[in-house]
């Protein structure tokens, strides 16, 4: 965890909400930018072509751009990528298998404020 550690610079990248929204999208196989934003609903078309750019940068991604009308483009998981189905998509079923519980923590916590 020493901040200069490269390993924290891509534990931040992989932790971040919208990453793992999309790595679980993609987890399904390719999908163009429109089926990804429809996919992680709630992100911005600006944020998303961020975090893609950033996830192809750090090899979880691959951009395949096609030459032809109208544009097509689209996303896919690497091998590297594939990686961490199996971590996020059980970090997915955590949240859906604790939502109650964590909604009660919530309501207890504001409740006692």
């Amino acid at each position: 965890m020493v901040a200069t550690c490269p390993s924290r610079t891509s534990l931040a990248r992989i932790a971040n909400k919208w990453t793992a929204m999309i790595v679980i999208a993609l987890s399904t196989g390719p999908l163009r930018f429109g089926e990804v934003r429809e996919a992680v609903n709630g992100i911005s078309g600006k944020v998303l072509a961020d975090t893609l750019r950033d996830l192809e940068r750090d090899g979880i991604i691959t951009r395949t751009a096609y030459d032809q009308m109208p544009p097509r483009v689209d996303y896919e998981l690497t091998p590297l990528g594939r990686t961490l189905r199996e971590p996020l998509t059980a970090l997915a079923r955590w949240a859906e298998s604790h939502i109650e519980e964590v909604i009660t923590a919530r309501d207890q916590y504001d409740s006692a404020r």
